[in-house]
């Protein structure tokens, strides 16, 4: 088995509209990003490389000093209000950290489909975004691409 790892730091803003607390109210966040891909033997490119680490690496970097929304959140996706290339719409209901995470992960599933489309490898993916020094949630999938 092989596993490459990389970890990345991110700004970004958001708001839990409905959330009781101080949470609904916009604000940000320095989150730390992990993300490894493991694969039995993976694939390699004319430099006998894997798969890129700043490939991987951007995936954090993209959403550095953005505001992350839902569709939910009409307010911020107004681009009379706000410019559209500082906002990462995300999956579900709310910019929650989970749904960061499987954001992440859907990145890193685009990143390899893109670089070894259609080699059918099975690739265990996992991600760890904390929103904090001390909220942490991660995501674990088994994928075939």
């Amino acid at each position: 088995m092989e596993t490459l790892r990389v970890r990345g730091r991110f700004h970004t803003g958001h708001r839990q509209r409905q959330h009781d607390g101080k949470c609904r109210f916009l604000h940000g966040h320095t989150w730390h990003g992990e993300c490894e891909v493991s694969c039995a033997r993976f694939p390699r490119d004319e430099l006998d490389m894997s798969i890129d680490f700043g490939a991987l690496k951007a995936i954090f970097k993209d959403l550095d000093h953005r505001f992350l929304v839902t569709d939910a959140d009409t307010d911020l996706l107004d681009p009379a209000r706000f410019e559209p290339e500082g906002i990462v719409r995300l999956p579900g209901r709310g910019p929650s950290v989970e749904n960061v995470a499987w954001y992440c992960l859907e990145r890193i599933v685009a990143v390899i489909a893109g670089k070894y489309p259609d080699r059918g490898l099975t690739y265990h993916l996992r991600v760890t975004i904390a929103e904090t020094d001390n909220n942490t949630f991660i995501v674990e999938e088994t994928r075939t691409i």
